[in-house]
């Protein structure tokens, strides 16, 4: 039997947060004749009065002053909601106790220097402002008033906020433009994953009120990718990071299904595929990555999927269903296909060329322990050996050959062999691109051509942790923080990025945290128990 829990917030609850004053999402409108500019910044109700409905309002006595030591957090109940209550440095503060990415109970994080930490997927919020400040996630926590009469300690907060347990920071917004063209835009967007979208709401959140446009080759609006391996059959409205109404209330245009073929620096142009121009004055690239291809004989028979669209994953669990599945890479996303389809599936066949998964990344024990645990449900590993050949019959995947003779019957197969950054579209550009195709920026993700940043799996950038080495991480954390940091220098705010590399995978109920770069170890710490998969690993050289 499995029971599945899914927490989500009505959408007329979600709705609310993304209404301008008149109650209706304002669509985008441009005003072509007369030249005022109208800009206005939408601030969330619950910021700007917290308390403007006094229904709305609940105040509840949580504790008494003595309940708490320095350092400590409480969750406590108001009632009507829940609230985290927080104790440092001798003053209380009061916030959202949910992280708003996945709503993971902040209380079982990490309280440090003013920030609690969330304990699942390492986002950070500050205390004092209940702003996000290290990722994934897009909203903030909502802050409530505390005030200590009596040696008690009380609580002020909105019943909504309590309910919702997130705050859309303050956005500006760009009404109407004078002079609009459609081929001219202050900043253009290439991409629209994490990094595309985090810059564009930094800008809105700075108060930038200029025209943004984002363009991507995807069908969907931006939606979190790390679902596509982890589960499988969302449907991209499930997974979309923001939804539409958010796009039209803050004036973000997307263009969706457009690919960019060439940009002129010279003249500030993108040259779509279409043959359609777009002039810019300020350009982020954040195009990801394109997964590898099997380069076998017989490559192109059908049923043989890269994971890269909603719609190739829920096909895959489909076709999967009670079938052979034949799984190419031992990668992260390889093995989360594997651990995901291991119940779903007839059979699953791992094929990798190292000794064990993941022995670059985590070591060879760290593998091994992981590896154990696939083949206690059921997944067989083929390690060592590569696909020679896929077999087919009447167009359809039949069967996989290995180099080692091997036969494995598939009626579907996945490849997950690695990618390459998605830039070929830049050779000629001007723009610095290393042996591998990573775009080169510098520490305020900015390329060799002023105005140009770049942003997300597609960069490398300069590691502040391990002596600014010039690095990629194509970590879904780190993609936030990218789309940040060029959002912040785009406007000038001389800011470097010196953020931890996070990253977490999920498989049969084990979660995997990794923090920092290890690159390059020579020997590995471990304390705790690795048959019970209960350990801390330390990376050392």
């Amino acid at each position: 039997v499995e029971v599945k829990i899914e927490v989500v917030i009505p959408e007329k609850e979600r709705s609310k947060e993304e209404m301008s004053p008149n109650g209706k999402a304002s669509p985008l409108i441009y005003k072509v004749n007369g030249t005022a500019r109208h800009y206005h910044l939408e601030e969330h109700p619950i910021a700007s009065n917290p308390y403007h409905n006094p229904k709305d309002v609940v105040e509840a006595s949580v504790c008494h002053v003595k309940d708490l030591e320095n350092g400590q957090m409480r969750e406590v109940d108001l009632g009507c909601g829940k609230a985290l209550l927080i104790k440092e440095s001798g003053e209380f503060h009061a916030m959202g106790h949910k992280c708003p990415h996945y709503g993971a109970p902040l209380v079982k994080g990490v309280l440090s220097k003013g920030r609690v930490r969330c304990p699942w997927h390492g986002a950070c919020f500050n205390i004092g402002t209940g702003d996000i400040e290290d990722f994934p996630g897009l909203d903030s926590l909502p802050r409530f008033q505390v005030k200590i009469e009596k040696e008690k300690v009380y609580i002020r907060a909105s019943k909504q906020a309590l309910q919702t347990q997130r705050r859309t920071k303050m956005m500006a917004k760009c009404i109407s433009l004078s002079n609009y063209n459609l081929s001219n835009t202050n900043v253009l967007i290439i991409g629209a994953g994490a990094a595309g979208l985090v810059c564009a709401e930094t800008l809105r959140q700075e108060g930038f009120s200029d025209r943004i446009v984002m363009c991507t080759m995807d069908r969907h609006l931006p939606y979190d990718r790390p679902k596509l391996s982890k589960s499988m059959d969302s449907h991209p409205e499930q997974i979309a990071l923001r939804p539409k109404e958010f796009f039209r209330t803050y004036d973000i245009e997307v263009l969706t299904e457009m690919q960019v073929a060439a940009v002129d620096i010279k003249n500030k142009t993108a040259v779509f595929k279409d043959g359609f121009k777009m002039e810019y004055n300020k350009l982020l690239i954040a195009t990801g990555n394109t997964p590898k291809a099997l380069s076998c004989k017989g490559k192109e028979v059908e049923n043989v999927f890269n994971i890269r669209t909603p719609e190739d994953a829920n096909r895959v669990v489909k076709l999967a269903t009670s079938k052979n599945v034949v799984i190419v890479g031992a990668s992260f996303l390889g093995m989360e296909v594997a651990a995901y389809l291991a119940e779903r599936a007839h059979s699953v066949s791992l094929v990798e060329l190292e000794e064990v998964p993941f022995k670059k990344f985590f070591g060879e024990r760290v593998g091994r322990a992981v590896m154990k645990m696939f083949e206690s449900n059921r997944v067989k590993f083929y390690m060592q050996t590569e696909v020679s050949e896929l077999r087919e019959q009447e167009g359809k995947l039949k069967e996989v050959v290995l180099k080692s003779g091997k036969v494995l019957r598939a009626d579907v197969c996945v490849v997950g062999v690695g990618a390459v950054p998605a830039t070929g579209f830049l050779k000629q550009s001007g723009i610095n691109i290393d042996s591998k195709g990573f775009i080169v920026v510098n520490k305020m993700m900015q390329t060799n051509i002023p105005g140009v940043f770049a942003a997300g799996d597609a960069v490398t950038f300069p590691l502040a942790l391990r002596n600014n080495k010039k690095v990629n991480i194509p970590h879904w954390q780190m993609a936030h923080m990218h789309g940040r940091i060029a959002a912040l220098n785009m406007l000038a705010h001389g800011m470097e990025i010196s953020t931890v590399p996070y990253l977490w995978t999920a498989m049969f109920g084990k979660s995997i945290r990794y923090a920092g770069h290890g690159e390059g170890f020579d020997d590995v710490v471990i304390q705790g128990d690795l048959d019970e998969l209960k350990f801390v690993a330390f990376y050392t050289k």
